[in-house]
């Protein structure tokens, strides 16, 4: 009787770490959804990191332009996927390395803001692209990466750029109208969120 019970309490056990394994699709499928997020002309040359099986963070396919791809996490729920300008790298790879770390979001700003200060950290001196393209769980089919009524908005990181320096006001005052965030900073970017109906993809 024991033995059966505790054949049980291991089963259940098994299907729970199961359960919080994430799954991680192929590598085809990851580019396939992870250039989603890059203009059509430069989805063949970009640069993707993803997951391998053992849900490691990896160069899944190295590119040809200045684009880099982020695949979506497996960890969370939905798709979100992003492209941006290699010379963000640094800055975006520092994100990545202070988060697994444990550090929270406002830890992480401090810190990269204050390496940007120290020039531990290079942000690049022109304006350099960033897209994002997200989509609800039930759009996306994990299977085979096909998406729909998918969401793709724009950022330009402009360092230390303010709404003086761009004529740019510090929220949107009309749908799709570019704005300026963080204006002062290291991080200080232009806002560009196209009007949902817009953007949709099918």
């Amino acid at each position: 009787m024991k033995t059966i019970a505790a054949f049980i309490a291991l089963q259940g056990l098994l299907a729970s770490t199961l359960a919080q394994t994430p799954i991680v699709p192929s590598s085809d499928i990851q580019i396939k959804t992870a250039v989603l997020a890059a203009p059509a002309d430069k989805r063949d040359g970009a640069t993707v990191y993803g997951y391998s099986d053992k849900n490691q963070f990896i160069v899944l396919r190295k590119g040809t332009n200045e684009l880099i791809c982020l695949a979506d996490d497996p960890a969370q729920k939905g798709l979100s996927v992003s492209c941006y300008h290699r010379d963000l790298d640094p800055f975006m790879e520092r994100g990545r390395v202070l988060k697994q770390a444990g550090k929270k979001p406002a830890e992480i700003l401090t810190t990269r803001e204050q390496e940007v200060k120290d020039k531990k950290l290079t942000m690049p001196t022109h304006p350099s692209t960033l897209f994002s393209y997200t989509a609800k769980d039930e759009n996306y089919d994990l299977a085979t990466g096909d998406v729909k009524d998918g969401y793709l908005r724009y950022v330009v990181y402009i360092p230390y750029a303010t709404a003086e320096s761009t004529g740019l006001p510090l929220k949107p005052e009309s749908p799709g109208m570019p704005w300026i965030m963080d204006p002062g900073t290291h991080r200080a970017h232009i806002m560009i969120n196209p009007p949902v109906s817009t953007t949709a993809h099918h």
